[in-house]
């Protein structure tokens, strides 16, 4: 009996059923869900960054210092940095909390941020 590979895809959901006995690695492809998860958090990060207080801030240090590509590194430099900074505490608390929980916790969190911001309206 010949030993043969199935595979079924869902959308980024790739099932393979190998025959029994059969050794070799099952054939994934990794590359769509790399570009899927690259393209989202980019275009996520993009939108949000726009017009936001720190490309304001870019904007006017490039005009008051003419230096706009001293300017443009810097800056670039330091979002990288909170960038990093950002994924290695996301990696740190995923390895030590289950989704739900932090799912949850950011609600909590973001909930707490927009009373107190609501608070302030009312009552600045």
């Amino acid at each position: 009996m010949k030993n043969s590979v199935s595979t079924v895809k869902l959308d980024t959901l790739d099932l393979t059923i190998t025959a029994p006995g059969d050794q070799s690695p099952p054939k994934t492809k990794k590359s769509d869900s790399v570009w899927v998860v690259f393209g989202t958090t980019f275009i996520t990060i993009f939108l949000a960054e726009i017009g936001d207080k720190t490309q304001l801030s870019t904007l006017l240090m490039s005009a008051q210092s003419h230096a706009p590509w001293l300017v443009f590194l810097g800056a670039g430099a330091a979002l990288v940095t909170t960038s990093l900074l950002g994924v290695l505490l996301g990696g740190f608390i995923a390895s030590r909390l289950s989704p739900k929980t932090v799912e949850k916790s950011a609600g909590l969190v973001l909930l707490l941020v927009s009373s107190m911001l609501f608070w302030d309206v009312i009552h600045g």
